[in-house]
């Protein structure tokens, strides 16, 4: 009877399990396709595509005819062991991670299961990454004198704004201050959408060259090649208020990638910065930030980080000459009070004689 018991209990087990809700006997590509439906499709373009593709490419063939409630940790940390023993990359598992965690939460809001498994998974520690590449101010100055219009502003309000590519892409001629630049919107592979985060949908102050550049492309034509013929264009198709700052050939938006690819990389190429890209950008700013000596408060709210420690910790990068001109100052700190130390020694040292010979 006690052993009968055991497995009954046992088996019962099995439907009690802590991470087991209502409904957790659904397929894991079943419940995927209500997350893509009602989760996946309120985020940004990029994400949508970087998601389905980790969802169809990885996930769905390793867990897709499993039920929820089978899917325990055990399960999934097996499997990302087994996952980081290959060739993909750490960013790489780190986004499928993401992924699956993703689905599972929204599992835990429908009542599917009752807590997310994903959550504590534990991954390899990668090895330390080298410091992030950035432009010293002469290369980036160099770089801009390679790039023709309207990409050549486009790069130069990049870095001394730190705007994001896709907010580059969203600005329109009402967004522009007499020294201010506000970011409402951004477009990204044919979508509109709203700024990355709430921090992001701000208002920052620039100095008046950004502003002054920008005024200029209205006045700028360039000219492009049609066959054997050449063709001229004028960079501003149109300048009202709800008009694109940074316009294609037929007024509409830039696609970022387009620009990255076709102008700024071969320009930074011919001076041997095979490494620069949009992120670069928006990294010079927050390293030349700090390099100016500005508040790291302050820097974040230029580069609109939601945290400070994200502008510190990720985007501002170690200058090795700022570090030579910080030692400097510290070495002159301390020895300000050298010759007060060695004075007061001194005087001490006087009066032991003075007492030794008076005794």
């Amino acid at each position: 009877m006690a052993e009968a018991e055991r497995l009954r209990d046992a088996y019962v087990a099995r439907f009690n399990e802590p991470t087991t809700g209502i409904g957790g006997a659904i397929l894991f590509c079943d419940f995927v396709k209500i997350y893509v439906r009602d989760v996946l499709s309120t985020l940004a373009a990029p994400t949508q595509d970087r998601s389905e593709s980790a969802l169809r490419v990885h996930l769905v063939p390793e867990f897709g005819n499993m039920m929820l409630r089978e899917i325990t940790l055990e399960r999934i940390q097996y499997y990302f062991a087994r996952l980081q023993q290959t060739a993909l990359g750490g960013e790489s598992v780190d986004k499928l991670k993401d992924v699956l965690s993703a689905v599972l939460r929204t599992a835990v809001d429908y009542g599917r299961l009752l807590s997310n498994p994903a959550q504590k998974i534990r991954l390899k520690k990668r090895k330390l990454n080298r410091a992030k590449p950035f432009l010293r101010t002469h290369q980036f100055f160099a770089l801009v004198e390679l790039i023709e219009e309207p990409y050549a502003t486009m790069t130069f309000v990049a870095v001394f704004t730190g705007l994001r590519p896709s907010e580059l892409c969203g600005l329109r001629w009402h967004n522009l201050g007499a020294a201010s630049i506000t970011v409402e919107e951004r477009y990204c592979r044919g979508d509109w959408d709203v700024p990355k985060t709430l921090a992001s949908n701000a208002t920052i102050s620039v100095d008046e060259q950004v502003i002054e550049r920008i005024e200029r492309l209205k006045t700028l034509e360039v000219e492009i090649r049609a066959g054997r013929t050449k063709r001229r264009y004028r960079v501003v198709k149109g300048s009202g208020p709800r008009d694109l700052v940074f316009q294609s050939k037929t007024g509409g938006p830039l696609c970022a990638s387009t620009v990255l690819v076709r102008h700024v990389k071969p320009a930074a190429r011919k001076l041997g910065f095979d490494w620069v890209n949009w992120q670069v950008l928006r990294r010079s700013c927050a390293t030349w930030l700090q390099q100016a000596g500005v508040d790291v408060k302050d820097a974040q709210g230029i580069l609109r980080h939601s945290r400070a420690s994200t502008t510190q910790d990720i985007y501002q990068q170690v200058v090795p000459e700022a570090q030579s001109r910080a030692v400097g100052r510290f070495t002159a700190f301390v020895q300000q009070a050298a010759p007060k130390v060695a004075a007061a020694g001194n005087d001490e040292e006087k009066a032991l004689n003075e007492c030794s010979v008076g005794g």
